[in-house]
């Protein structure tokens, strides 16, 4: 490869390198994320890790978890692992930065996939890795659900390279990448991309139906299930060892039995219902991936000296007190247990997608498009139970996972696709200039009216009332008033900031074009 096509991945890599550093700068004094889920992690491996360093072999059986047992699916290593190897040369920064560098980079391969210019790409993979749901993960400690994750766009690259007939490029770069997204380690993860792939294939049958290219479709669907088969069997060691062990957990058949009618008795398999659907986004919650306190933020959140909340209990109390009481306070209404923080996308990532629903053409749009509303219908779990019990009950595999609500990786990586794909058209010589100011002015009046419909919905249908207001605000009158009234506050001021962002968007390309003209 000649330098000058070697200088766009370099000067990528160079950014990516410098953005992930930068985000997370702590990591170059030596410091480190502290992770619940990984600080526990770490107390489960401690005996493997101690085995390993006396014996040099791996024990396969731990006493550390539950009553004991087997040690893969916690932490093991297999021999002649070519794949691990592989994912440490390509996680060489400090963690969490190392997977911040994976989401931009893998993004960036996908982009160039797209046939993107690179310095469009760049932004369009900074964007996608600072995604708010892609950097809140590392504060669990779900690293391997960012690993997953961050290899998701490489699997994608490497199957639009096939499907756009580069078949020894798009076989290599498909096989390798689904090798290390298997390795990841995060099933539930894969499993959804499945689902991504499996809804790109489907669009891409019936457009070589409607073009009478249906032994190309076959040809390509053959190169992409090789590839995909080559990276999984590139895990196999560590796949039917989890194989093994699922059929004994909670996932596994049952030896418990439900009695259903007083007489007829059923075994149960996979998880239960109401566990698989504990963490489902409400309808009205999903406004929140464009304005993101939509429903109040993170669980708990630190409110200021202007607050509602503040001044009441400075009323009853005093500025010591209300201070200290405005750091921990219940700002999230939505029905989830637990939120971290809002799964914000962007506003202005979100008005560039409804812009690509204008500007781009063909089958890539639709696989986007269809993608993302799949993925946000069955985020909603119990609150859309017709497509949520009918997946579990019949889909395969569906009743494995819990936390319907992390679907929405699915719309985490297609609203961000589309949206670089509808820029890259919106300075395209190949559009007449009314086309793009009428598809300019179709996207700010779609979207625009969608966040004042949210505003209003949020008015007329939701209550502001979070699940744990009852114990936490019910003792002293006013109390919950205060809470709800810095609810209402947040979701005003957040929705108007949203409008001001994509009307100050539309304004500067409208500007540029004038003066382009």
């Amino acid at each position: 490869m000649k330098l000058n096509k070697l200088f766009p991945y370099l000067v990528a890599i160079l950014v990516f390198i410098i953005a992930s550093l930068i985000y997370f700068h702590p990591v170059l004094k030596g410091q480190k994320l502290n992770q619940s889920d990984i600080t526990q992690f770490r107390g489960m491996v401690k005996d493997i890790n101690d085995y390993r360093a006396d014996n040099n072999e791996e024990p396969y059986w731990t006493d550390a978890s539950f009553s004991g047992m087997p040690a893969y699916p916690v932490s093991a290593y297999y021999p002649n692992d070519i794949v691990r190897s592989v994912d440490k040369l390509l996680r060489f920064l400090p963690r969490p930065a190392d997977y911040t560098f994976l989401y931009f980079l893998s993004f960036f391969v996908l982009m160039m996939a797209l046939k993107v210019k690179w310095r469009l790409a760049i932004l369009g993979a900074l964007s996608f890795g600072f995604s708010t749901y892609l950097i809140i993960i590392f504060g669990a400690g779900h690293n391997a659900k960012a690993h997953a994750i961050a290899y998701m766009p490489l699997v994608l690259a490497g199957v639009i390279w096939i499907f756009n007939r580069k078949f020894v490029l798009g076989f290599i770069v498909t096989g390798l990448a689904m090798a290390l997204e298997i390795y990841a380690n995060h099933i539930q993860m894969t499993y959804y991309l499945g689902f991504c792939l499996l809804i790109l294939g489907l669009v891409e049958l019936i457009n070589a139906i409607k073009e009478r290219k249906v032994q190309l479709f076959i040809k390509q669907a053959a190169v992409i299930i090789a590839a995909v088969v080559l990276g999984i069997g590139a895990n196999a060691p560590r796949l039917m060892a989890m194989k093994e062990y699922s059929e004994h957990s909670t996932r596994g058949k049952s030896e418990l039995t439900i009695n259903l009618d007083g007489s007829t008795k059923k075994a149960t398999e996979g998880l239960d219902k109401s566990y698989i659907t504990q963490y489902s986004y409400s309808k009205l919650e999903t406004f929140n991936l464009f304005i993101p306190r939509f429903m109040g933020g993170g669980t708990v959140e630190e409110l200021g000296e202007n607050s509602n909340f503040y001044e009441f209990i400075e009323e009853k109390t005093d500025k010591k007190t209300a201070k200290e009481y405005s750091k921990q306070v219940l700002t999230y209404w939505g029905d989830q247990p637990i939120v971290e923080a809002p799964a914000y996308i962007g506003v202005v990532v979100f008005f560039l997608f409804f812009l690509g629903l204008f500007l781009v053409k063909g089958r890539i749009k639709e696989w986007l498009v269809a993608a993302t509303i799949f993925s946000i219908i069955l985020s909603w779990g119990r609150n859309f139970e017709v497509i949520t019990n009918f997946f579990i009950d019949y889909v395969p595999l569906y009743n494995k996972f819990r936390a319907v609500s992390s679907i929405q990786v699915i719309a985490e990586l297609c609203v961000p696709i589309l949206g670089v794909l509808g820029l890259k058209e919106l300075f395209s010589s190949s559009l007449e200039l009314n086309e793009k100011q009428a598809a300019l002015k179709k996207a700010v009046i779609v979207f625009g009216g969608l966040i004042i419909v949210g505003f209003g919905f949020a008015h007329i249908f939701g209550t502001f009332e979070g699940l744990r207001d009852a114990q936490q605000y019910s003792e002293v009158p006013g109390f919950l008033d205060a809470v709800i009234a810095d609810r209402k506050a947040m979701l005003f001021s957040d929705t108007v900031k949203s409008l001001v962002m994509v009307l100050i968007y539309w304004c500067c390309v409208m500007v540029y074009f004038k003066k382009e003209n």
